[in-house]
């Protein structure tokens, strides 16, 4: 029996006593590099990140319009994307163990965040975890993340900020409650992810809004994006843009994709940009 395994420096050391006792047993170690060392890389990036900094890994995924909008200036973002670039989605969704949502988002739009990649109703059991950034507590308790809750596993981080009765309202309601911490988003954002990754979250997808997502990339956590660009037109100023949050004020200090790559599906360009690498 021959077993195939990819390591660098660092992993080989670590993992040097575990390779040494398959040897001890007859069983024979490759150390494979190169092309087939990267692909392996790139296929355990979650695992590779949980173990390294105990967070989860973060795939963003948006949809927008030619001129960049991710919705009008009323908010109607319904939809963007095409049946195919959605069915895809709700793969994505139950290849992740958590999705993410911010609470503008969830207002708005009363998600389910359930994976349905066939379109029928969801198997609870096969769920990810469904995760509300919502530092005030306002999630209403009518809506369906917390109807669910007691069936698919829902947590709400909120902030030091909300209001104590509020918060055990979402607990009552079967949802968790996260307390995050910090000076400013980004550094809420780092700490909420720390305790996801506590929890064993390794993955996550994070599908917005703008003002969530643009924390995420301040605080340096998006590790791959996937957006799919719809043959739509919005126009005006104050339609959304898939990414706020403070940004850089220099193009030399921008985020440079690692990879970059781009598919049709179905009327819809899937671009996918790797921005870090485990």
């Amino acid at each position: 029996m021959r077993f195939f395994f990819t390591a660098t420096a660092t992993t080989e050391k670590a993992s040097g006593r575990g390779l040494g006792i398959l040897r001890d047993e007859g069983v024979a170690v490759v150390l494979a590099d190169g092309e087939l060392a990267a692909g392996a890389r790139l296929l355990n990036q979650a695992f590779r990140k949980h173990a390294r900094v105990g967070r989860p890994w973060v795939l963003f995924k948006s949809a927008m319009t030619l001129d960049g909008k991710v919705a009008t200036r009323s908010g109607d973002s319904k939809w963007i994307s095409g049946g195919p670039s959605r069915s895809l989605a709700h793969r994505w969704r139950a290849s992740v163990d958590a999705v993410v949502v911010g609470i503008g988002t969830a207002l708005a739009d009363d998600p389910q965040l359930t994976a349905r990649p066939d379109g029928t109703s969801a198997d609870p059991a096969l769920q990810p975890r469904r995760v509300v950034f919502d530092s005030l507590a306002r999630l209403s308790p009518g809506s369906q993340l917390l109807d669910a809750a007691q069936e698919v596993p829902l947590t709400v981080v909120v902030s030091r900020a909300a209001a104590r009765a509020d918060t055990d309202a979402l607990e009552a309601a079967g949802a968790q409650v996260l307390v995050a911490t910090g000076e400013n988003e980004p550094a809420r954002v780092r700490a909420a992810l720390d305790q996801l990754g506590a929890m064993g979250v390794a993955s996550v997808l994070l599908e917005g809004g703008p003002h969530l997502a643009g924390a995420f990339l301040d605080a340096g956590e998006i590790d791959e994006i996937r957006l799919f660009l719809a043959p739509l037109l919005l126009g005006g100023s104050a339609a959304r843009d898939p990414l706020e949050g403070e940004g850089v004020e220099r193009i030399a200090e921008a985020v440079r994709a690692l990879a970059f790559g781009w598919e049709s599906v179905g009327e819809d360009l899937l671009i996918t940009a790797r921005l870090r690498e485990w």
